[in-house]
């Protein structure tokens, strides 16, 4: 992989300096026009490059913009709920329990088969995956081994999986 990305680092630096020889060697207009584009296109190359790498602020987690200090606002105002409460996020607030898990999407099968999930896997992929705690501190809150809690959420997501390839698969997509 790093010989591949070195190999396509060095093309890319030939094909600049290249790039620079001809640009030195233009006399005409239609030489100048001809540089611009292929200029126009390594640009728009490294500008493609820089947004397949931007962080979007959908992948942020709403817990990564809690306040640390509190002294300006009061603790019980500093939670999260409240924020999203303030900004009118009703539903977030509302559906925040491992029973109403399948509230909180709007993909129809994802839906029907969060719905027909147990308690307990719930439970465990609601605090794995939603509230984003390790298996050790769901263990505790179980009382169980988080050996055993990677086991059935890793189990749960493979079965998740596989259903929702099938159901896909049946209805010819999502709706």
């Amino acid at each position: 992989m790093v010989v591949f990305m070195e190999r396509k680092k060095l093309k890319r630096e030939i094909e600049r300096e290249n790039l620079t020889r001809i640009e030195e060697a233009a006399r005409t207009e239609e030489d100048f026009d001809n540089l611009a584009v292929q200029w126009n296109r390594l640009y728009r190359n490294a500008e493609r490059r820089k947004r397949y790498y931007e962080v979007k602020l959908s992948e942020f987690y709403i817990e990564d913009f809690e306040i640390g200090n509190s002294t300006v606002i009061p603790p019980p105002l500093d939670h999260i709920w409240w924020r999203q409460l303030m900004r009118g996020e009703f539903l977030d607030v509302i559906f925040d329990c491992p029973h109403e898990l399948h509230e909180q999407t709007s993909i129809r099968p994802v839906s029907e088969l969060l719905k027909k999930l147990n308690e307990n896997q719930k439970e465990v992929l609601y605090y794995r995956a939603i509230r984003r705690w390790s298996p050790q501190k769901i263990a505790a809150l179980r009382g169980q081994s988080d050996r055993n809690i990677r086991k059935v959420y890793d189990t749960l997501i493979v079965g998740l999986r596989k259903k929702l390839k099938r159901k896909t698969a049946d209805d010819g997509g999502m709706e």
